[in-house]
Parts: C-alpha cells; sequence; structure tokens
C-alpha cells in the first residue's frame, strides 16, 4: 500500500525505528534527505519507507555501518552481482558463528566458578568468595599461587578454573548484550540459551 508524505514519526512507526536514528541514518548518507513542506516539516515517500525497513533488517541482522552502506548500495543499484550480496551475507554468518564458540567457552568458564562457589564458599562470607579471589587476583598473585581455581587456599584446593574472556565478552562489557546488532538490544536469558544449545 503507498504511503506518500509520510512524517518521519510515522516512517518511524512503520520500520520500529526512533526518530533520533532516523536523523542519524539521514546525517550519514544512508537515507537521502527527507523533502521539506512549507512550514519545514520532514516529508518521506514509499521508496525511503522501504530503503528504512531494507536498513533496519540488516541491522538486526547485526551488519556495521559500513556494511550496511554497501548492502544499501546493492539495493540501489539492481543490475549489480546477487553474489556480492551472498559474499556480505556468508562474512556475517562467519562472525555470528565465531561469536557463538565464543559465547559457548565463556559459558562454561562461567559454569565452572558458579559451580566451584557453590561446592566451597557460597554459604560463607564475601572475604572467602571464590569468585571475587580469582576476578580480582593480578597476574603476580595468580602465578605465586600457581591456582588460579575457585577458592584455592593451601588448606582448600579445587579444581583449577581458566577464565575465558573472549572478544565478545569483552564486546559485552562495553556495551548492552551481545545480539549482533550493535549490541543495543539484550538478549533475554531464553534467547542466549536457544543461540548456545
Amino acid at each position: 500500500m503507498s504511503q506518500p508524505n509520510l512524517t518521519i514519526g510515522a516512517l518511524a512507526m512503520h520500520t520500529s525505528t526512533n526518530v533520533p536514528t532516523i536523523r542519524y541514518y539521514e546525517e550519514i548518507g544512508l537515507l537521502p534527505q527527507a523533502r521539506r513542506s512549507t512550514n519545514g516539516r520532514r516529508y518521506y515517500r514509499d521508496t525511503d519507507l522501504k530503503r528504512l525497513t531494507f536498513i533496519k533488517r540488516c541491522r538486526d541482522f547485526g551488519f556495521p555501518i559500513e556494511q550496511v552502506r554497501e548492502l544499501v548500495n546493492l539495493l540501489e543499484d539492481g543490475d549489480r552481482s546477487c553474489i556480492e550480496v551472498r559474499d556480505l551475507a556468508q562474512m556475517r554468518l562467519d562472525t555470528v558463528r565465531a561469536r557463538l564458540q565464543e559465547m559457548r567457552q565463556l559459558e562454561a568458564s562461567l559454569v565452572s566458578f558458579v559451580e566451584s562457589c557453590d561446592e566451597a564458599c557460597c554459604k560463607g562470607p564475601t572475604r572467602d568468595c571464590a569468585i571475587i579471589e580469582v576476578w580480582s587476583a593480578v597476574e603476580s598473585e595468580k602465578s605465586a599461587t600457581g591456582d588460579g581455581g575457585c577458592c584455592a587456599t593451601p588448606q582448600r584446593q579445587m579444581k583449577k578454573l581458566t577464565p575465558v574472556e573472549s572478544t565478545t565478552f569483552k564486546q559485552i562489557r562495553r556495551t548492552k548484550a551481545w545480539t549482533g546488532r550493535d549490541l543495543r538490544e539484550p538478549l533475554d536469558y531464553s534467547s542466549l540459551r536457544r543461540l548456545l544449545n
């Protein structure tokens, strides 16, 4: 259905995008500058709606801005080879698979910490907390003890734990969560489990 003369609010509603994001896409050239009415209001056409819908879905799949720009160029130029789109999608798939592997490693490491803490110290004070002890130890302290394990002391030796801090984990700390989309929207636990299984 044709949607002539969409306001920026209507465009945002139709694409589940917020107004500041639309303005940002205009500033960086992903969207063309909107037409202006005599009163200065922005108006958008069906082509803008289609283009923004495409951009939004690319971002939902986690494509970075520069690759979205390449995909938009392919959208606009219908004579270029489809293999170019396929190659960009394959690159994104490879990245997602690598991050999933890192997430599985991260999950295994966290499971080990939690299980060891359950076994040894979770009912005690925080000064004996396994997780605090290991995560706050500097490298020289870990080397001196020879064991970075949970609640490892001369009287209580437990299995050695090797925390995994992947590049994905670092990205999680810099952003809200890992979703593949610029990591602005957090995954709930059930979604994360589906990804990891």
